[in-house]
């Protein structure tokens, strides 16, 4: 199979998969159910949804404020504004290939304030292996809150954290011992290799360099507080889920993060999943669903209108370089 065939496969495939989902959703349901569903979208109450995107505006924001504690011990300081663009713009391109925002967002402000990419990118895998560990601290809490509900779901979804975890590990070791066999190596390809991987390591390294640790934890912190109260404040939208717990919200919320990391933004896959989870605790499925839809609908359109915007007007505010 030729390389281009791949790629586009790998585009296309999810977008496929998503648009299934939601077919087989919509089309497994009684007119009555799809009526109900429907109706539970379209009376949300736009307060509850204005509120979840200021959340989610606040969380892009604070994620691009933090960007440059990694990248002032290297000797950079970027403007704020091309920071928060790039990362705006990176999240759009996932919706079209998969963890390519994080590529896309080194090379926008590699290309604007002058930074070699192999840097930019490494303080973008730094702040990764943060969140990551935000995640796995998030996950731990709603085990203690939801174990029994939030184990069922994984058992009967085939889905396993310890893998994810597994997988990250082994791709760290694996990485670390490819880096070495390349520092050894005296090859023209490995020492061109060995040159990017040396500005990756010391963007990579940056986190441990900052001298502001304590603001980077706690936009971290922040980051993802707001992340869980765009979901939390998105209960009340529907009268059905108004009276929902925190701690299920923390498991819907987990849900959430599992399906948008495995897809193009969780597009057609996170509604479904959502009314799945909600189904344990006594949600209709149309309730769930309509929850799941205003959640992804609601931070798409946001990623989508300040993304575009991004890609727009990027060209614009850096004219003058």
């Amino acid at each position: 199979m030729k390389r281009t065939t791949k790629k586009v496969l790998k585009i296309i495939l999810p977008l496929l998969l998503g648009v299934f989902f939601i077919y087989y959703s919509i089309k497994s349901a009684t007119p009555e159910e799809r009526l109900e569903l429907w109706e539970n979208i379209t009376s949300a109450h736009p307060g509850w949804i204005a509120l979840s995107l200021l959340c989610g505006l606040l969380s892009h924001l604070s994620r691009a404020y933090r960007w440059k504690y990694l990248l002032q011990p290297m000797g950079y300081n970027p403007k704020f504004a091309n920071r928060f663009m790039a990362v705006m713009a990176g999240y759009l391109a996932n919706f079209g290939i998969p963890r390519s925002g994080e590529v896309l967002r080194g090379l926008t402000v590699s290309g604007y304030e002058d930074i070699p990419f192999e840097k930019a990118f490494g303080t973008i895998i730094s702040e990764r292996i943060a969140d990551f560990i935000m995640l796995l601290l998030i996950i731990g809490f709603t085990l203690l809150l939801q174990a029994d509900y939030l184990l069922t779901y994984f058992r009967e979804n085939e889905i396993n954290p310890l893998v994810t975890l597994g997988i990250f590990l082994i791709l760290l070791i694996a990485g670390i011992f490819t880096l070495k066999f390349i520092k050894r190596s005296s090859l023209p390809l490995m020492i061109k290799i060995k040159k990017f991987a040396k500005g990756l390591l010391e963007g990579m390294r940056s986190i441990l360099r900052m001298k502001q640790k304590w603001a980077f934890i706690f936009h971290t912190l922040f980051i993802w507080l707001m992340y869980v109260l765009m979901t939390y404040v998105l209960i009340f939208t529907i009268p059905e889920t108004a009276g929902l717990s925190f701690g299920i919200v923390m498991v819907i919320f987990v849900v959430g993060s599992f399906t948008i990391s495995a897809t193009n933004g969780g597009i057609g896959v996170y509604p479904v999943a959502i009314g799945a989870a909600l189904m344990l605790f006594g949600i209709s499925k149309q309730g769930g669903e309509a929850l799941g839809w205003i959640t992804w609908g609601s931070q798409t359109l946001l990623v989508l209108l300040l993304g575009g915007f991004s890609f727009l007007f990027l060209p614009v505010f850096n004219r003058k370089k």
